[in-house]
């Protein structure tokens, strides 16, 4: 298809900014449900290491779909699903990041790898009892350790391996589409369908078919928390779906005030931007740029991933890239990403 003078407009301030930013980046956009956007520049593949968009494609989806069923609720305690459990949390505190938990913490270091799945989950379970939250916090502080926590919490609810609960909900929700996880860390398709993230020094070889964050690695692939690869279309496919359960128009078993709930604000003002699962705009401060609406929703991937769903003026953004080539320490595409959302809105009003 031809590119539209509001694609070509976008791509040429884009392109400009790109170099030793991101090899390539892929930007789709959908207004009241349908393409406005969709251009690919720079060197791009057709599969993307999501990161941490695993964490709402999967796991908050997975844990609505429960609430959905009444398998808990917002008063519900961790520890009431896990009985190993030791703090007084509430499972939405996990969801809300309103825990203390450190951002990230290198659990692979003592995960042994040639454990079965279910052995390097004890492993991991036995880490994530001797990490310990921070006593006296007032504000979220997002961390990859609530939503591990969640893992176990997925297990014990629908009484599945993660890979089973993945499954179910895949068939569910996103029948049709090729995200996945890598079991064992085994490519689905041949390795050069993946932009690859990065000069591993752990694993000391280019990664490119392979999950990127170290912990998922080590569990096998596959958590609660990272692990989901996929493409732009797949990436669509997902947003539009979340549209449709917050309209209440979707053909899925979620009721809409249940996908409402979800998207609505969790933590107080002033102490966080999230939704249950969901980042909200942090004002002057979003990936999704200043004209997304405070209501709107979303999440972002340490590998050059996001994807935004404004309910205003219903749009959703979604974008793929592989930053970490050019290293972890580049923080070129985080000042980069909400140009792309500012320039894409101001593009789309002038060809309005």
């Amino acid at each position: 298809m031809r590119m539209t003078t509001m694609e070509k407009n976008l791509s040429l301030v884009i392109e400009k900014e790109l170099k030793d930013v991101t090899p390539g980046v892929q930007v789709r956009a959908y207004q009241n449900g349908k393409i406005v956007c969709d251009i690919a520049l720079g060197q791009t593949f057709p599969y993307y290491d999501f990161a941490s968009l695993t964490k709402i494609i999967f796991t908050t989806q997975a844990m609505m779909l429960a609430f959905d069923k009444g398998l808990w609720n917002l008063k519900t305690k961790v520890s009431e699903r896990l009985k190993w459990f030791p703090h007084d949390f509430l499972i939405k505190d996990l969801m809300s990041h309103y825990t203390g938990y450190q951002a990230w913490f290198p659990f692979y270091k003592n995960i042994n790898v040639n454990h079965s799945i279910s052995d390097k989950r004890q492993d991991l379970k036995r880490l994530l009892l001797e990490a310990s939250p921070l006593k006296n916090f007032d504000k979220s502080l997002y961390s990859d350790l609530n939503f591990l926590l969640l893992g176990f919490v997925l297990e014990e609810i629908y009484q599945k391996p993660m890979i089973d609960v993945w499954k179910d909900v895949k068939n569910l929700f996103y029948n049709g589409t090729t995200m996945d996880f890598h079991e064992n860390n085994i490519p689905l398709f041949k390795k050069e369908h993946y932009a690859p993230t990065e000069e591993c020094p752990w694993r000391k070889r280019l990664l490119q078919g392979e999950v990127h964050d170290e912990n998922t690695w080590a569990l096998g692939g596959v958590s609660s928390h990272a692990g989901l690869f996929g493409t732009i279309e797949d990436l669509g496919w997902y947003v539009l779906h979340l549209r449709s359960q917050m309209m209440g128009i979707a053909r899925y078993e979620i009721r809409q005030k249940t996908a409402l709930l979800f998207a609505k604000r969790a933590v107080e003002e002033g102490k966080g931007d999230w939704a249950l699962g969901f980042m909200m705009p942090t004002p002057g401060a979003s990936s999704c740029g200043h004209y997304f609406d405070l209501s709107s929703i979303g999440h972002t991937g340490f590998t050059g991933t996001s994807v935004w769903y404004d309910p205003k003026i219903d749009l959703a953004v979604c974008v793929l890239s592989n930053r970490l080539v050019y290293g972890r320490e580049n923080t070129g595409f985080k000042n980069l990403r909400p140009k792309i959302h500012n320039w894409l809105v101001e593009g789309l009003r002038k060809s309005a």
